[in-house]
């Protein structure tokens, strides 16, 4: 059997410490001198030494690894989130564990608490259920959570990181744009939990002021099957809408393909906006109108966050920053 090669072989190489080598292939390469870091790593890549992360973790008590925890994975706005969370992760040598929840209250604690373990230093989450009551022991404990949020809520004394968007006036925004083209008949379907409250209420508040009444259909998840089957029993109604506002892509997705399949034509006859700017978006037939908040950008600032927490750059114990929205004006509105 081929001996496993240690810090001391890689050190002996380089002509370095071994504590010099600990360092260089840890987190601490910038303490050190370009030509010293490239002794270090040219020796352990002819050595052919891999790390154990086991042992790493035992003696500096961090695993180098965190947690993204996301309602569906298969959703790609949440896929373009954990790569923004990855990027960042990548260049400090740390790994990203990515769990999906279904949106169920008891899988996020599930994996909140398995996080909290000791099998990752951090846990970057969206959370549809889960809420700072049941965040509290963990950051009391001092294991920090950065959350994707709907809306601005303050941080505290606690380790916790808010980031959002303006969720109610980017929906707002959303439906005044449908308000100026001339539509009456709007509708909004939602999903239940997340995002939802913050997006019905913008769609609210636009309605209101038009002085039009808010016709809201809440569905069980904001999943493409469940719009479509909705957005069939809406082109029932008399009148029939001239314009539907989806709480996300996926499901005004759902709406063209019910729309499509009872000959209703769009936008001649119905506008679809939806939210999120999914990858898709701009390649369905017509190219959807929507709501762009830039997920990977989500993820990246909220990686630099936790680095900045778990390396002790972070100030405050918490923080809350803004994102930026912006609608993306296509062929279906």
């Amino acid at each position: 059997m081929a001996k496993r090669m240690t810090q001391r072989d890689v050190a002996a190489l380089a002509g370095v410490s071994q504590a010099v080598v600990s360092v260089v292939l840890g987190m601490g390469k910038h303490a050190y001198p370009q030509e010293t870091v490239a002794r270090v790593e040219n020796a352990a890549k002819q050595l052919g030494y891999v790390p154990n992360r086991f042992a790493q973790a035992l003696k500096t008590n961090k695993t180098l690894s965190v947690a993204c925890i996301v309602p569906d994975i298969a959703n790609p706005f949440y896929a373009s989130l954990i790569r923004g969370v990855q990027s960042v992760m990548d260049a400090h040598r740390y790994d990203v564990i990515v769990a999906s929840t279904d949106t169920v209250r008891e899988r996020e604690l599930h994996f909140l608490n398995w996080s909290a373990q000791g099998r990752v230093d951090a846990v970057v989450g969206t959370f549809f259920h889960a809420g700072v009551n049941d965040f509290e022991p963990y950051l009391m404990a001092g294991f920090p959570i950065v959350r994707i949020e709907a809306e601005n809520k303050t941080a505290g004394h606690l380790p916790l990181h808010n980031i959002f968007i303006d969720n109610t006036a980017a929906a707002r925004r959303a439906v005044e744009y449908l308000l100026a083209q001339g539509h009456k008949h709007i509708y909004m379907i939602a999903g239940a939990g997340g995002p939802a409250g913050a997006r019905v209420k913008g769609y609210q508040q636009a309605m209101v002021q038009a002085g039009l009444t808010p016709q809201i259909l809440m569905q069980a998840d904001f999943s493409e099957p469940t719009s479509y089957q909705c957005a069939r029993s809406l082109f029932r109604n008399v009148p029939r809408p001239d314009a539907i506002f989806a709480a996300n892509d996926v499901m005004a997705i759902g709406v063209m393909r019910a729309a499509r399949e009872t000959g209703i034509t769009i936008p001649g006859q119905l506008a679809v906006v939806g939210f999120d700017d999914i990858p898709s978006a701009g390649l369905v037939t017509p190219s959807l109108t929507t709501v762009a908040h830039f997920p990977e950008h989500i993820g990246q600032k909220a990686g630099e966050i936790l680095m900045n927490h778990l390396s002790g750059e972070q100030a405050s114990p918490g923080s809350t920053t803004e994102m930026p929205y912006r609608l993306v004006k296509r062929e279906s509105a």
